[in-house]
């Protein structure tokens, strides 16, 4: 697939049929998402697949539990609730659909990041989201949807106990991947030079 193509038609896909993905399609995203760049070439990153049925039931739960925390935000919740843009509403009706069917996503896919006992902060994302784009990326281009999540977060220690993951190991994001119900296409985004600027802050290119 172009590689133009394939950045501009990534997006966030929540709705998957429960189709499993084939082991050599889940190895050629995985090794895309090992190719990126990290601080001093530390490569910090491990991937949990996580694909049978009870275990992704569970987790499910334990996601919804960060759903319910991100509901309280007033940006999320009063858009659920029909509030916000018409965009933000179509987001979290199909956040709200990720959140009633995530159990039947064929894989959970858990990125870990090894800190070497340093608390998680901006520099070590620097290291472990590019790999997480590049895996998005590939699995879009062989035709599997995923969307980036954190939801994980606010169950770290019960999610690392239900699946063995070292406690000196953060879980960095959480990523559902699946064959979408729908179709692959450019999210509503800002126009470019709504957000560009040339030399100064606010100066425009004349």
């Amino acid at each position: 697939m172009e590689l133009f193509e394939t950045i501009t038609s990534l997006r966030a896909i929540r709705r998957m049929r429960p189709d499993p993905i084939p082991d050599d399609v889940l190895r050629r995203i995985l090794t895309a998402a090992i190719c990126a760049p990290s601080g001093g070439n530390r490569q910090p990153w491990f991937f949990l697949v996580v694909r049978e049925a009870a275990t992704r039931q569970r987790l499910a739960e334990l996601w919804n539990v960060g759903y319910q925390e991100l509901l309280k935000i007033p940006y999320y919740g009063q858009a659920l609730s029909g509030g916000g843009t018409v965009e933000q509403q179509r987001m979290m009706r199909s956040v709200r659909y990720l959140a009633e069917h995530l159990h039947a996503a064929p894989v959970h896919l858990l990125v870990c990041m090894n800190t070497e006992g340093q608390p998680p902060g901006f520099h070590h994302g620097s290291s472990i989201f590019p790999a997480i784009q590049n895996l998005m990326l590939a699995a879009r281009a062989l035709g599997v949807g995923s969307v980036l999540t954190t939801m994980q977060r606010y169950r770290e220690a019960e999610v690392k106990a239900l699946l063995g993951i070292p406690e000196a190991m953060v879980v960095a994001a959480f990523i559902p991947l699946g064959y979408p119900q729908g179709h692959f296409g450019a999210g509503p985004r800002k126009p470019l030079d709504e957000v560009l600027f040339f030399e100064r802050w606010e100066q425009r290119q004349t």
